[in-house]
């Protein structure tokens, strides 16, 4: 019998392939991500991060996003072990250590010379876009 645990525990590992859609209701949702959606709509409470817009049925509809933290939160929880206070502060902690965006690499001064350049090739670049007139 243990030997059947390890071997459904395995198969049920694996991540599911997220369908590209921009909206998923509850139920598709805990097809996915093989939960009850009791557990998604008390998770929704527990962290911040899992948010689902409602329609204007009340129906929950969770992003791309929403269905991405749900199974981060899933696997925090059910493979790492984590409770859900301990989760909740992993998440946080994450979302603190993002790098933020670097900036852009623009030169510090710049010439009446350069800007005069920069002009000059949008106008081109204009002239070419606009309609010819005869």
């Amino acid at each position: 019998m243990t030997e059947n645990r390890k071997t459904r525990k395995s198969s049920a590992g694996a991540d599911p392939v997220i369908p590209d859609k921009l909206y998923f209701r509850i139920g598709e949702v805990a097809r996915l991500c093989r939960l009850p959606a009791y557990v998604l709509r008390f998770w929704e409470t527990e962290f911040p991060q899992l948010k689902p817009v409602k329609s204007g049925t009340g129906q929950r509809m969770y992003r791309q996003r929403d269905v991405e933290n749900v199974l981060r939160i899933k696997k925090l929880l059910y493979d790492q072990g984590f409770t859900i206070a301990g989760a909740r502060q992993h998440l946080k902690g994450e979302a603190k250590s993002a790098q933020p965006q670097s900036g852009l690499p623009f030169p510090k001064k710049t010439t009446d010379a350069q800007l005069k350049k920069v002009r000059q090739g949008l106008q081109e670049i204009l002239g070419i876009l606009s309609p010819r007139r005869k």
